[in-house]
């Protein structure tokens, strides 16, 4: 995967997937049972290094990402987060006043037991085995802070960012600053990539793109470079369409998440740039059978003489057969 992100050919290319430890995986459920709450999954370095070496074990997977969820961010910033069955995050709504009052003093410490799961995962993973860590692009991380839930379109974050710029944009760069930081201690701590999950850029117009994803992804990269020039940072503006083209050159990302609606021809032009990756649609994967295999083989005849890593175009579903995963890594294997 390294070679990859650094514009290199490999064939068959290096694979993973987004989500890979997850629901899907029935080891992973009975971990989740012991762990009480999804946090305390998160926070829980035994079990965060148990569900993360999962898929590593049953698949073999060439990259394998560090369990945890983007949203520690703001509950390290002071924030109050729950996840409910059913529901998905919950958090109380932050008002333009309460912004200046995210308190980072304690944000590193709060996250200490991240950084322990990252630094176990790279003692225990094999030496082929990319490690990486991620955290959420500030846009998308916000949509949550204001809204308190995932909404379809982020609408109140859109109205919040119209109505209070000057607080929405403190907001971002709060996020950005810490952001950054927490990547660089993930850095420090062994991971050898790292990915930012911008899972809500599709719902912007162009200047909002730009400002809101754009911008704040830039000076993430910025701050990490500057501390760690040779590390790889993917960015994943999901849903981002014809703004892809201009996302690489305009943040300093190394690598290019696709989602599973961006043309391969689109595809294959952008690894002119640089390492793609993805981008199966998930519910291919669900499918399985005919669905699978020609959206495998789509992938790997466009795309498999350029820098490529197989993905999915966003997350694995919970409803996702084992056999079917299985099937995909011997399709991709097998590709010469």
């Amino acid at each position: 995967m390294l070679d990859v992100l650094k514009g290199e050919t490999v064939s068959p290319p290096p694979l993973w997937m987004m989500r890979q430890a997850g629901r899907y995986l029935p080891e992973y459920r009975e971990t989740r049972k012991r762990a009480g709450s999804f946090l305390d999954l998160c926070y829980d370095p035994d079990l965060a290094v148990e569900v993360t070496l999962q898929p590593i074990e049953r698949f073999g997977f060439d990259a394998s990402i560090l369990f945890s969820d983007i949203l520690v961010v703001p509950n390290a910033l002071g924030r109050e987060v729950r996840f409910e069955e059913g529901h998905g995050p919950i958090l109380k709504p932050i008002a333009a006043r309460e912004i200046a009052a995210l308190n980072g003093e304690t944000f590193h410490v709060n996250l200490e037991p991240v950084y322990e799961t990252v630094r176990r995962l790279r003692a225990k993973l094999p030496d082929e085995t990319t490690l990486i860590g991620f955290c959420g692009a500030p846009w998308t991380v916000a949509t949550y802070m204001i809204a308190g839930h995932g909404t379809p379109d982020q609408g109140p974050a859109r109205l919040f960012a119209y109505r209070e710029p000057e607080a929405f944009a403190r907001l971002l760069k709060i996020l950005a600053d810490h952001s950054a930081a927490y990547l660089i201690r993930q850095i420090e701590a062994g991971a050898d990539v790292v990915q930012i999950f911008d899972s809500w850029s599709g719902v912007l117009d162009e200047p909002s793109f730009e400002a809101f994803c754009v911008e704040p992804v830039a000076d993430i990269v910025r701050q990490v470079k500057a501390v760690h020039p040779d590390v790889p940072v993917i960015g994943f503006p999901k849903g981002a369409g014809e703004r892809y083209r201009d996302y690489r050159k305009k943040t300093g990302i190394t690598g290019l998440g696709l989602d599973w609606t961006v043309p391969l021809s689109m595809a294959r032009e952008l690894q002119g740039e640089g390492a793609v990756q993805g981008n199966l649609d998930p519910l291919r994967l669900v499918a399985g059978g005919k669905a699978l295999a020609d959206g495998v083989d789509a992938i790997l005849r466009r795309l498999s003489d350029g820098p490529l890593i197989f993905n999915l175009g966003h997350g694995i579903t919970p409803e996702t057969p084992v056999a079917h995963v299985e099937a995909m890594v011997k399709m991709v294997r097998s590709r010469r």
